[in-house]
Parts: C-alpha cells; sequence; structure tokens
C-alpha cells in the first residue's frame, strides 16, 4: 500500500513565490497604464531629419497630443485595420505641425507643418507660395546656418511666414530656383490636407507624389496627433550607448520649449 506524501511549503518559498508575483502584476499594469497614455493622450517621437528647421531639428525629442484630433486606427500601435475613420473626430489647424503616417505605406511616421486645408488650392512660384490665389506674405529675417548633411555647413535664408488666420512661424529658404519651387497648382481633395516643411528647399512633402517617393496628400484617418513641446534635444550623433554624448551632445537650449 503507497503513501501519497505532499511536501508542505516552507514559508520563504511562499514568500518568494507572492513576490514574484506582485512585481509580474505591477510590471503588467505599468505596461497597460502606458498603453492608454500612449493611444489616448500622449506619445514621443524624434525628430530624424532638418526637413522642419529651423523650427525642429534632428535629434529633438517631441511630445504629440493624440487627443487634438480624435483618434482612428493609427492611433494604436502597429496600425491594426480594426476600424476605418476616425472617432470623436477634432479638424487640425491650418499651420499645426502634425505627426502623420506616411500615406504610401501607412507606418512610416513623418512630421510636417499643415499648410492646405480641403478645397485649397496651393502653388509654389518662384520660391513663394501661393494659397487660393494670394502669396502668403514673408518677411525677411536674417541668415542663419544650416548642416548639410554632407559634411558641410550652409548659409540659407529665413522667413517669418504667416498663414490665413494669423499663424506665423520661421522658414528657411535656399533660394528660388530649387526643385519644389516652382510647382503647379495642387486642389486639396475632401477629407486630405496639405503638408510642407519648414525647410522649404529640403522636404520631401506633399509637394512632391508618392509615386516619386514624396507624400502626396494626406488623409484624415493618418494623422497621428499635433506635435506640441519640444521636450528634450540632443546633436546628432548622441546615442543611449555612447554616456558621454548625453551631456557632451545635449541641446538644454531647446529643452520644454513649445512649438508654434
Amino acid at each position: 500500500m503507497s503513501e501519497n506524501v505532499q511536501a508542505a511549503q516552507t514559508p520563504e518559498k511562499s514568500g518568494a513565490v507572492s513576490e514574484i508575483v506582485e512585481i509580474v502584476k505591477t510590471v503588467v499594469y505599468a505596461l497597460l497604464i502606458a498603453l492608454v497614455l500612449r493611444v489616448l493622450f500622449f506619445q514621443p517621437f524624434t525628430i530624424p531629419s532638418a526637413s522642419m528647421e529651423p523650427n525642429l531639428y534632428q535629434g529633438d525629442y517631441i511630445i504629440v497630443s493624440k487627443f487634438s484630433y480624435g483618434y482612428s486606427r493609427h492611433s494604436i500601435p502597429f496600425s491594426p485595420p480594426i476600424f476605418a475613420g476616425r472617432v470623436m473626430e477634432r479638424k487640425p489647424h491650418r499651420g499645426d505641425v502634425v505627426v502623420f503616417k506616411l500615406p504610401r505605406d501607412g507606418h512610416t511616421d513623418y512630421v510636417k507643418r499643415l499648410i492646405g486645408l480641403p478645397g485649397d488650392r496651393l502653388q509654389m512660384k518662384d520660391g513663394l507660395l501661393y494659397l487660393n490665389g494670394e502669396q502668403v506674405p514673408r518677411v525677411f529675417a536674417g541668415t542663419t546656418k544650416e548642416d548639410s548633411g554632407y559634411g558641410f555647413i550652409r548659409e540659407v535664408a529665413s522667413y517669418k511666414e504667416t498663414l490665413p488666420g494669423g499663424k506665423s512661424f520661421m522658414t528657411n529658404d535656399y533660394g528660388t530656383d530649387g526643385e519644389l519651387d516652382n510647382t503647379d497648382v495642387f486642389v486639396v481633395p475632401e477629407g486630405q490636407y496639405f503638408m510642407m516643411g519648414d525647410n522649404r528647399d529640403n522636404s520631401s512633402d506633399s509637394r512632391v507624389p508618392p509615386e516619386a517617393n514624396g507624400v502626396g496628400f494626406v488623409p484624415a484617418e493618418n494623422l497621428v496627433g499635433k506635435a506640441q513641446i519640444i521636450l528634450l534635444s540632443w546633436n546628432p550623433g548622441a546615442s543611449i550607448f555612447k554616456p558621454w554624448t548625453w551631456v557632451l551632445g545635449a541641446r538644454p537650449s531647446r529643452f520644454f520649449h513649445v512649438l508654434q
């Protein structure tokens, strides 16, 4: 006759198991809270290029408000196709700095300034922006230095541009004879938007069609959120794997800078 013998769990082992369970629960709760915050409220992004200079620099770490325009499938990580359109939609305003999903692939994050609303007619002529037949006024604000990204610094002109409605911001301009300084007239379709970089001659944006590896018009569904603030900023070359660059590569003058 055999006996079933069950060893009693020691208090120490029971306590260790309970502690592990509590740690796992804490991690799961933290991840769920982070996911909710990321989907519904705020999401961080790093600026990868110079296309939005002089307002956003490569290495800026920005915070985007997800609730500004309501929610679409692109508000959720990996953009699952669980619904179409937008929920609790709020219309963006001309001049907003917007993060959106690149229309031609639906996954790549882009950041540009919203220039054209549905029904608008836009054209570039000799480097000047025309909106609905009227030149958008701009005022020369001097010159600045810009890293070309190819190992040399170039001097560019800066202008303060003012859109209809009064939104003003700075733009950079290399001149009047660039590839994007003269275009056909663009008519923005219903439910879509026209985006441009503030660095006008160094930006692949809605002036460039998707078939030429540009942006084209941006559907409302692709809007992710409104860029609100530069939280932190580092010079290009700073890396999490190079701790000394955390300080030496920092640009503290750009920390907590509210975007216009």
